[in-house]
């Protein structure tokens, strides 16, 4: 079998809060290694479960793994952020329940070759699907200074931005950056001795940073929350985990907009927009990991559960 096995977060929280009928649809949109999935499917008799991955080695090892459900599982080669035209392409409606795990798997963190890792020398990749165009070659080598630093202060919230993203044009003045060592020795070189003594590694934020701008990972949430609403039946269920605090802002925010209903301002005598509340908040704060599942899974430190359900 694969050697794809990721630990799935907030498992049975996610389980729980999807609250799955036997004959209901449901869609994992974030596969990984089908943690998550293979306990939704256990749990359905004449229902479906849509699976969708945008890495299709991923998407080979969950099939393995979903392989005694075969009958039930339908597998996807998409982004996430396509569902809407992903369930529109299978003839459905409707489903009763969609889970987004919007975390890095451990398998594409842990594979050096993928180049997500500043611990293991690789090209600079970081692309978690391989035909994407955009590589981390491209964003570090091309990008302008105000684009670099913007994106390591936004997405890596990495206090250091302006030295690091100073130190990535001069370095690749002289020939571009090649690997995911070099690239640390860069950043290394831009932090004062203080910081790289910090317990964190001191590429850590900058790598996150340039992943998400390589993958355009705030942009798919923002669709997906746009999209994936109207998808629902009436009493299914949205289940969103988040491991940055942008992402959980955005899940946040779109889920409570969802929930209220007019939008009128307070001196209206009567309602003219006639918004209606989409769904009710099942978490009015996020559900966050046990100190048992940490011990199991430090990399769950971050993680954020957040359910609605369509009214």
């Amino acid at each position: 079998m694969n050697q794809f096995h990721h630990v799935s977060v907030l498992l049975w929280e996610c389980i729980e809060g999807l609250n799955i009928k036997p004959d209901g649809i449901y869609v994992d949109g974030t596969l990984g290694g089908a943690g998550h999935s293979s306990e939704i499917v256990k749990r359905l008799e004449t229902g479906r479960h849509i699976g969708i991955d945008r890495d299709p080695v991923a998407l080979k090892a969950a099939g393995e793994r979903l392989a005694p459900y075969s009958d039930k599982v339908t597998l996807v080669h998409s982004n996430f952020c396509e569902i809407k035209q992903v369930l529109d392409d299978l003839n459905i409606e409707g489903v009763d329940g969609i889970l987004l795990d919007l975390g890095v798997s451990s398998p594409q963190l842990d594979d050096g070759a993928r180049g997500f890792s500043y611990m293991a020398d690789a090209p600079l990749d970081m692309r978690m699907n391989n035909e994407d165009p955009l590589t981390a070659h491209d964003v570090v080598n091309t990008w302008s200074y105000e684009e670099l630093k913007r994106i390591l202060y936004d997405y890596g919230e990495e206090r250091y931005a302006p030295q690091i993203a100073s130190a990535i044009c001069r370095r690749r003045e002289a020939k571009p950056i090649e690997s995911t060592l070099e690239l640390v020795d860069v950043i290394r070189s831009a932090m004062p001795p203080a910081a790289l003594r910090e317990k964190q590694h001191p590429a850590k934020r900058s790598f996150q940073a340039i992943r998400i701008a390589v993958n355009d990972e705030l942009g798919s949430v923002e669709k997906v929350m746009r999209d994936a609403i109207p998808k629902l039946n009436k009493g299914g269920r949205l289940a969103v985990i988040t491991f940055h605090s942008l992402e959980d802002r955005i899940v946040k925010n779109a889920m409570v907009a969802a929930s209220k209903g007019c939008t009128c301002p307070p001196s209206f005598p009567v309602c003219v927009c006639g918004k209606k509340p989409q769904v009710k908040l099942i978490t009015r704060k996020p559900i966050v990991s046990t100190d048992e599942e940490l011990q199991v899974n430090p990399r769950a430190r971050s993680a954020k559960l957040r359910i609605c359900e369509k009214l």
